[in-house]
């Protein structure tokens, strides 16, 4: 289970005095336990953790961006590692190609035929490639759709 990944981990890097590394892995338990908080579980499933570090790749994504633009490369360099840190438990993400195949084929599925299946063609995309993919690339992929046609 990745919860137990992630507390081994954790312990792992306490040990070796990585300091980056026990940051990053407190912050993402933290949420767990949040989020566990706020919807009154009992146990979380993977996908749910995979949902919370996905979030945290995002927000260190902007962050980099931000602290690129203020010339803070000291931030950016720690943004970057804690991100490198988060990469390890997301599965590998689906290339741009991989992606507009499962775009195409989902629409073919919904028989979707104009904008208005839009929504319809964004969530089973993203629920078929759970964490694997970029919500904005998605989208940008199924608009697309409509303009080759």
């Amino acid at each position: 289970m990745l919860q137990e990944k992630i507390e081994k981990d954790l312990k792992g890097a306490l040990k070796q005095r990585d300091s980056v590394k026990v940051g990053i892995l407190r912050l993402v338990k933290a949420d767990i336990c949040n989020y566990m908080i706020e919807k009154l579980l009992k146990e979380i499933k993977d996908e749910d953790i995979l949902g919370i570090i996905q979030k945290q790749i995002k927000r260190h994504q902007e962050s980099i961006e931000l602290f690129k633009k203020g010339s803070r490369e000291d931030l950016v360099k720690k943004e970057t590692e804690e991100l490198a840190t988060l990469n390890i438990y997301m599965p590998k993400m689906l290339s741009e190609e991989e992606l507009k195949i499962i775009v195409k084929d989902t629409a073919k599925e919904l028989q979707a035929t104009d904008k208005k299946d839009f929504g319809k063609i964004m969530k089973a995309v993203i629920e078929k490639t759970k964490g694997r993919v970029d919500g904005k690339l998605v989208s940008k992929l199924v608009s697309e759709l409509w303009e080759t046609k």
